[in-house]
């Protein structure tokens, strides 16, 4: 009787040193793509074993309408949202479903890749560049190189109607006073052409339709690699980025498990993890991967992306009369 007590009051003590609510389930809504996601979970739960993950994963645009009908049945179910951009986090805070984390670990982090109030965070930096096809001459090595005789003609890019990168892209150089509106209306008027997502504009560059283009990093980084006809310059103005925020939504059934895991993914194991998956570490002192230059070395073009969400349909609207589609 006695060894009984004893081994009970052994378990209530480890009881109370774990946070309340974290040898519990948790569950993920991730835009990230299937092989990320189950090692991103495959991870924490390596460093968390008692807490157990269920994970559903969309493209971020899926994952929305599936929580806004959730939402209107009064019953969202993750507790934990991981999706592409900061402009989706700021339509879900305005609309008071963030939960805040003021407490987060953001150690090694600029101060710009944290929502101020601390209701979400960066995970990952996924640029916007210039891709060119090797055997097009000399690739271009700035923004507004693009505006020179012919070389808007020679170009493609995603549309932002369909890749949020690209909408967030041209947010960035929008509010950018340096280039504005009227840069783009110059890309149009010269010629440059828009449509479908990053991957439609690796495969016309690498395959010579077009000479140039503008695309996120990891896609020409990696194909080089490979040995694609391509090679990925980061411009000398700078970069745009979405950065694959982290958040708790208020809702969250178990958020001092939520917070475990929003702390792993900003800690140095969940940052070599995003680098071991090919893509930028939004913290500092963190290797990137092969064929990235170091993280302290890229210029991130200022971005508001409470602007860019009171601008979102404009911005549309405005592009579409410039480009089509």
């Amino acid at each position: 009787m006695l060894r009984f007590w004893g081994l009970a009051a052994s378990l209530s003590v480890l009881a109370l040193a774990l946070p309340a609510g974290a040898a519990e389930k948790i569950t993920l809504y991730t835009s990230q793509p299937n092989e990320d996601a189950q090692a991103t979970v495959d991870a924490f739960k390596a460093k968390h074993p008692d807490v157990e993950v269920e994970w559903v994963r969309e493209g971020t645009t899926k994952i929305m309408a599936k929580l806004q009908a959730e939402f209107t049945a009064g019953s969202p179910q993750p507790d934990v949202l991981l999706i592409a951009d900061s402009v989706t986090m700021e339509g879900l805070k305005r609309d008071d479903r963030l939960m805040p984390f003021p407490e987060a670990k953001t150690e090694g982090f600029d101060k710009a890749l944290i929502d101020k109030d601390h209701t979400y965070f960066s995970t990952k930096l996924i640029t916007t560049g210039l891709v060119g096809n090797t055997q097009a001459g000399e690739a271009p090595r700035a923004w507004k190189d693009l505006l020179k005789p012919d070389m808007a003609a020679r170009t493609t890019m995603p549309s932002p109607l369909t890749s949020g990168a690209a909408l967030v892209h041209v947010a960035t150089l929008a509010q950018n006073p340096d280039f504005g509106w009227a840069y783009w209306e110059a890309l149009a008027k010269g010629g440059m052409t828009a449509t479908g997502g990053n991957g439609a504009v690796m495969k016309s560059v690498a395959g010579g339709e077009k000479a140039y283009g503008m695309v996120v990093d990891y896609l020409p980084i990696r194909e080089a690699a490979k040995g694609s006809p391509v090679g990925f310059q980061f411009p000398t103005e700078g970069v745009s980025a979405v950065t694959e925020p982290v958040a708790i939504l208020k809702t969250a059934k178990n958020p001092e498990g939520a917070k475990l895991f929003v702390d792993f993914l900003l800690s140095e194991d969940g940052q070599r993890l995003a680098a071991k998956q090919g893509y930028l570490p939004a913290r500092d002192g963190v290797a990137g991967p092969a064929g990235f230059p170091k993280r302290e070395d890229i210029k991130l073009l200022p971005f508001d992306a409470a602007k860019a969400l009171a601008d979102e349909t404009e911005n549309k609207k405005r592009f579409s009369e410039l480009f089509g589609g």
